[in-house]
């Protein structure tokens, strides 16, 4: 994969991280990133661990438990505002990456959060998927950013996610 087929893609990533609430689907994103459908997803999953539409349903959930953290939108209007059209699906989703449902998220209590700086707190609530529980986040790798090449992370198994530096864990 050259130089160029990465930026590309990080362009295809930047309108998923962007337009997480939008309906995409992967010939729109492919035409970002110049590429065929099929070279596109293939790509995509090489470059970031992950098919584009298991990345754009990590964006969701991420947007979907901040809100539900907010408690003031239900378990349903969360589901529509984050792009989802199937409340069926939104919570089988959100269950599979966070290992609760929504309803069981939202009515837990999130305050000890509130005194965290909200880039702290996206980084710890991530969705996990197969990463540790505990910390939050999930095992991958940048394939550019990452000076050692390694893509699930550092030897001693802390996660780093794309754009992430390696030092960013240890302060």
């Amino acid at each position: 994969m050259t130089l160029e087929d990465l930026v590309r893609l990080r362009r295809a990533r930047d309108v998923i991280d962007r337009d997480y609430a939008e309906p995409l689907d992967v010939p729109a994103l492919a035409k970002v990133a110049l590429m065929s459908p099929g070279h596109f997803s293939r790509s995509f999953r090489a470059a970031f661990g992950e098919t584009p539409y298991s990345y754009l349903m990590t964006r969701r959930v991420e947007r979907a438990k901040a809100l539900l953290r907010r408690g003031d939108l239900s378990v349903t209007e969360v589901c529509f505002a984050v792009g989802s059209t199937s409340l069926g699906s939104f919570s089988s989703r959100f269950t599979k990456l966070v290992g609760e449902s929504p309803s069981a998220y939202r009515a837990r209590a999130h305050e000890a959060g509130e005194a965290i700086p909200a880039c702290v707190a996206k980084y710890m609530t991530r969705p996990v998927r197969g990463g540790d529980p505990n910390r939050g986040g999930e095992p991958v790798g940048d394939p550019v950013g990452d000076p050692v090449g390694d893509p699930v992370g550092d030897p001693v198994g802390d996660p780093v996610r794309n754009g992430e530096a390696k030092s960013a864990g240890a302060s």
